[in-house]
């Protein structure tokens, strides 16, 4: 990706971080969150707090930056087989260098301030209470003329913006009399009738297509339709109408690739130029993604 992303952002003061975490911490409370243990996990992992390395911030920077929807076509026993990768699952090209020059030319302008980058934050709650995003009914946020196609990045900083977009939290009004979602999900894990953004996370199958392991036996194999992660509550959604018409083609899987990936018996060469392809791991991941790949792909296979 070149340096010129399509990006948009909102500022906000540190005081709100006590709020933030009211707002997980309420949820869990009232019994609304999933105790699916992987789920929990992550949810253990994300706090709002201010970075050791940049004790004195005073605003939090929310970027959402535009990220295609992507297709990839593998070749199997002399036939194409097409499949989606969803934005936050491939390298964009976009590197932190490219972030933090953003951030300092063109968002705070001024010399001698400094920023730090924070991934373990509820990034989703975050950029909804920045006003950045608003809440699907999938429980994912989504941006105007973007849809749900976003990578989410949030920064601290030592500069103090006069803007403090902070509000409350809102689901987009479409989704007010809308379904598509809840119907198309193939798990059932959005309930239509909740109005407060929450889904049923221990059921989704994205929980269980990143990591290893065996499928859970009631995720019917046809569920599947993407390389990972799921596209069913987005694919459909009116949100998203103008940025699914956008998609990025990635490079064939040739069958020589598509064979080491099923047997999981990396050969040298055929990683590296499936990596190049796939824009998903590194050759140095391979011996924990490759498996994950495997399975992923022999089950849209079938």
């Amino acid at each position: 990706m070149s340096p010129n992303f399509n990006y948009k952002y909102k500022t906000i003061s540190v005081k709100h971080l006590d709020e933030l975490q009211e707002d997980v911490n309420k949820l869990i409370r009232e019994g609304k969150l999933s105790d699916n243990e992987i789920y929990r996990s992550y949810l253990s992992e994300k706090k709002f707090g201010i970075p050791e390395t940049i004790p004195n911030a005073k605003s939090l920077i929310v970027m959402a930056i535009f990220t295609k929807l992507a297709y990839i076509t593998f070749n199997s026993e002399g036939k194409k087989h097409k499949f989606m990768i969803p934005p936050q699952y491939y390298d964009d090209g976009l590197t932190y260098k490219d972030l933090d020059n953003t951030i300092f030319n063109e968002i705070i302008k001024e010399p001698g301030y400094k920023i730090e980058l924070v991934k373990r934050i509820h990034l989703k709650l975050l950029a909804v209470r920045s006003g950045l995003t608003k809440y699907g009914r999938n429980n994912i946020s989504y941006v105007d003329e973007m849809g749900s196609f976003i990578s989410l990045y949030t920064y601290f900083t030592d500069y103090n913006f006069e803007e403090d977009s902070w509000t409350e939290i809102k689901m987009m009004d479409t989704c007010t009399k809308c379904k598509i979602c809840s119907v198309n999900c193939p798990t059932n894990s959005i309930n239509a009738k909740n109005s407060n953004f929450v889904i049923n996370a221990g059921r989704c199958i994205t929980l269980y297509n990143e990591i290893e392991g065996e499928f859970p036996n009631w995720i019917n194999p046809n569920a599947h339709n993407a390389l990972m992660g799921c596209m069913k509550c987005q694919f459909q959604c009116p949100a998203n109408r103008k940025p699914v018409k956008q998609p990025l083609k990635f490079e064939d899987i040739s069958e020589e690739e598509t064979k080491m990936i099923l047997s999981n018996k990396p050969d040298e060469n055929l990683l590296n130029s499936m990596c190049n392809k796939l824009k998903m791991f590194s050759p140095s991941d391979s011996e924990k993604m490759l498996p994950i790949l495997k399975r992923n792909l022999e089950v849209l296979l079938k």
